[in-house]
């Protein structure tokens, strides 16, 4: 199924002008178990990133799943936190989604950042979701080690909590945090928000927005209602305003809508 996917995306025409880099939410919600290697490699042999969640075990690991219960995506029960990491792998993460994918395990977080590291080279973004509390000193510790900081963008807790940032930034000062825009209201105070240095829109920017916050050296990122479901025109609208990275649940469709039409034979 992914090596089909991989081919079909492979034969679209390259885009007519730059566009924002797209981040799969969770990864390929539709062909792979969510927050999964598997998941994982298929979006970085696509050529393109994803957003994936962090929470710690009983015993202080760092594992990458959504959900604070294992409940949904295992066939184990339970909170994340009340059970150690050597239980935890014990789990299968995959066969809820398609008996093809038995025995996919939920993956540490420090795995899914080596595997960042090791595709580097590519043009993509990955957006760390901080679910768990007091965890971000210790995943940007892991990305330096792992050669994976600079594909990075922190978001979740990042967003919302400035001691979260500037815990992040003690640690690794190179790193790139986000700072909430829920409305326009709320432009002005994240695009000059400490220790960040994208703008995290929960609406469509305008190009003048945008044309601010390149201005300022800053990128921005958009998540939320607006973008995360089929939304072409939506899609459209922040890619011409000069968004530079996009979550959505539907990644493959987003490709397919902002490249133009294949020739006819």
């Amino acid at each position: 199924m992914i090596t089909l996917l991989m081919a079909c995306l492979a034969m679209l025409p390259p885009p007519a002008k730059q566009e924002p880099l797209v981040v799969p939410h969770r990864g390929l919600l539709g062909h792979a178990p969510e927050n999964t290697l598997a998941n994982f490699r298929a979006c970085l042999e696509l050529g393109m990133g994803f957003e994936f969640d962090v929470q710690r075990s009983k015993d202080g690991a760092l594992v990458c799943i959504h959900d604070d219960t294992l409940d949904r995506t295992t066939n184990g029960k339970g909170r994340v936190a009340d059970m150690p990491l050597a239980s935890i792998r014990e789990l299968d993460a995959g066969a809820w989604f398609n008996t093809r994918f038995k025995g996919e395990k939920v993956p540490t977080v420090e795995e899914v950042l080596s595997l960042v590291g090791a595709h580097r080279h590519k043009g993509v973004l990955v957006a760390v979701d901080l679910k768990a509390a007091q965890v971000e000193a210790e995943v940007a510790a892991m990305a330096v080690k792992a050669g994976a900081l600079k594909k990075l963008v922190f978001i979740g807790r990042a967003i919302s909590e400035p001691a979260v940032r500037a815990n992040i930034m003690k640690q690794c000062p190179k790193a790139a945090c986000a700072a909430l825009a829920n409305t326009p209201a709320d432009f002005d105070a994240a695009l000059t928000a400490a220790d960040a240095s994208w703008v995290y829109f929960r609406f469509i920017p305008t190009p003048g927005l945008m044309e601010r916050v390149h201005k300022a050296g800053r990128k921005g990122f958009i998540a939320g209602v607006t973008v995360a479901g089929v939304e072409p025109a939506n899609w459209k609208a922040a890619a011409a305003a000069g968004i530079d990275g996009l979550l959505t649940d539907h990644p493959l469709e987003f490709h397919e809508t902002l490249r133009p039409s294949r020739p006819k034979p």
